[in-house]
């Protein structure tokens, strides 16, 4: 490893950042280690996180997730992160994208029928829309709020924690923001290693 860094600074190389994305589904993306528990066209690791992910310990710059940490049940929520957090350099960054419980509720709250993903033919009404969405048709185990998102990722060990915004982060990794999507019903959060 020292030898390695020391030819980096000799040729004036940059190191490779190593990202993960975890949890991609069928969205992988080159550059990056895409990894999910199905074995989707284009996945670099089949793996499902409880088990273990099959990469060495300290080996990645920063992990992404989108919207895959719903399907977890709650009592895996903090072994999930602590598997994501084991994998991660010393002060690495997970950036988690998450769908936002309170801006789902606050549509409700306010009958914002467009709010919601969930056709009148699944569900007329915005109550039955708002859970649907929720529990996306059954494939969702675990709803989240930026301070129970906090909770989890302090009990997981993370150092710190910052609430982000879409495309936006508090990371020294610009790109990290490049799998950024559903702006609309989405919270953002990253928590250093």
């Amino acid at each position: 490893m020292h030898e390695e860094l020391s030819e980096n600074i000799v040729t004036g190389e940059q190191p490779e950042i190593r990202r993960l994305n975890w949890g991609c589904g069928g969205l992988n993306k080159p550059g990056w280690i895409n990894s999910d528990r199905a074995d989707f066209k284009g996945i670099d690791l089949v793996a499902d996180i409880l088990e273990g992910l099959p990469l060495e310990s300290n080996s990645i710059d920063y992990a992404v997730s989108i919207h895959a940490l719903p399907e977890i049940a709650y009592p895996d929520l903090v072994p999930t992160l602590e598997e994501l957090r084991r994998v991660l350099k010393a002060g690495g960054i997970l950036r988690l994208e998450l769908p936002d419980l309170d801006k789902a509720i606050q549509a409700y709250r306010n009958g914002d029928r467009d709010y919601f993903l969930i056709p009148d033919s699944d569900s007329g009404t915005i109550g039955g829309k708002l859970v649907t969405q929720m529990v996306w048709y059954g494939w969702s185990r675990s709803l989240f709020t930026h301070d129970f998102t906090e909770e989890l990722l302090f009990k997981a060990g993370f150092s710190r924690v910052n609430r982000c915004s879409y495309c936006h982060t508090a990371s020294p990794f610009p790109e990290i923001v490049e799998l950024d999507s559903r702006e609309h019903e989405s919270l953002y959060i990253e928590a250093v290693k």
